[in-house]
């Protein structure tokens, strides 16, 4: 029998079915009646009547798509005053909008880093970052998980350019980077400092302004960061934020700019207006951070495993990718949509549920959300004679 050339991939769709790993696209109704908290439309702003009524007012105007790239005939008024909004917003000097987050971080990382660049990246990076790493063509380092002094180790001796690249709020924990700490070593080693900011804006910062903002970093001639409108924002599509001649610098030589045709019209008269909604309601921004950390303590006191959030994401852990996922299962057949994370999706290779807060929960759906997942959490066999832990507790596995 002649070979195939595809035949691979029943084997390895094999290996993923028996590792518990399959991943299937789920469409969801317009109307769809579960309570959701595992989207990341962090101040509710998706669906709000402002936002929506500006995105069609924007498709009316300038049409359903953008028509071309940015620099042949796609930038508009619309990109143009977003661009100036939020950089003023988040208090950087200039940004340029791209069409998501995820082009927004090839843009930044290659356009910052070269051949004999150093990069020092963060173990728990966002696959944008690390595959931004992995086209830049630089010396890649990847240093523990949050960790400033293997920072310094990586960049200690390095007399050439040298980047840092980190996750401001880490997608899958929800924990924050110690960017003041990051940023000390950066300057001390003449380093840059690229942080993706996108589950800090709308959430971190004074009213939302983000983990830079919260760190006393924006504006600093040193620092570029990176947001996504798709997820506080509630639109889509993604900015590079910093001083004017670094974004000068990606018009001209980031490919993901230059060669993309640019976000549609639609999109960003929809985050411009999410963006105006968020300056002019700052309270959306503690609202969220107050709804995480109801969850974490209500799914804490009841014996589950969950990283403190220090922004609005929730994590959770289970004993394997397949309680995980019939974990996840059993709580949308009980109404509560909540995010499955599993390898290769994490660093660590430990799977979770992840539960994103959102400013407009109430305090009883919240509540309704802990009840749920505490109480179709996967039984965990009690420790071995010997070994520290409370027999019968319900865990979702091990502490961090």
């Amino acid at each position: 029998m002649p070979r195939h050339a595809f035949d691979w991939i029943d084997a390895q769709a094999e290996a993923r079915r028996r590792a518990g790993l399959v991943r299937a696209v789920r469409p969801r109704a317009h109307d769809d009646p579960l309570l959701d908290l595992y989207g990341n439309d962090y101040l509710g702003l998706a669906r709000h009547p402002e936002v929506t009524a500006a995105a069609a007012g924007a498709a009316r105007r300038w049409g359903a798509g953008a028509t071309g790239s940015r620099l042949v005939s796609g930038s508009t008024g619309l990109h143009a005053e977003l661009e100036s909004e939020l950089a003023a917003f988040c208090g950087f000097e200039a940004g340029l909008v791209l069409s998501s987050g995820y082009a927004a971080n090839l843009a930044a990382v290659t356009a910052l880093s070269d051949r004999g660049t150093l990069v020092v990246s963060d173990a728990g990076n966002h696959a944008s970052l690390i595959d931004g790493c992995r086209l830049s063509r630089a010396d890649v380092v990847v240093v523990p998980h949050a960790d400033a002094k293997a920072a310094a180790k990586a960049l200690d001796g390095f007399a050439g350019r040298a980047l840092a690249v980190s996750d401001g709020v880490f997608s899958v924990d929800g924990d924050a980077a110690d960017l003041p700490a990051l940023a000390a070593v950066c300057r001390a080693h003449g380093a840059g400092l690229l942080v993706d900011d996108a589950h800090g804006l709308g959430v971190l910062g004074d009213g939302g302004r983000g983990s830079l903002h919260a760190a006393g970093l924006t504006g600093a001639a040193d620092v570029v960061a990176t947001v996504t409108l798709s997820k506080a924002l509630g639109s889509q599509g993604g900015a590079v934020l910093g001083p004017v001649r670094v974004i000068e610098h990606l018009v001209n030589t980031a490919r993901t700019f230059i060669e993309e045709t640019a976000l549609d019209p639609a999109a960003a008269g929809a985050a411009l207006a999410a963006l105006r909604l968020l300056r002019s309601e700052p309270e959306r921004a503690a609202a969220a951070g107050e709804a995480a950390q109801r969850l974490h303590g209500g799914l804490t006191a009841a014996g589950l495993t969950a990283v403190r959030p220090d922004a609005a994401v929730v994590s959770v852990r289970a004993p394997s990718p397949e309680a995980a996922v019939a974990w996840a299962a059993a709580c949308r057949g009980a109404g509560v949509a909540v995010g499955c994370f599993r390898p290769p999706s994490v660093p660590d290779g430990i799977a979770r549920l992840r539960l994103t807060a959102r400013a407009d929960l109430t305090e009883q759906q919240v509540d309704t959300a802990v009840e749920t997942v505490v109480r179709t959490a996967p039984a965990v066999p009690e420790p071995a004679p010997g070994r520290t832990g409370a027999p019968g507790a319900r865990r979702a596995g091990p502490a961090r």
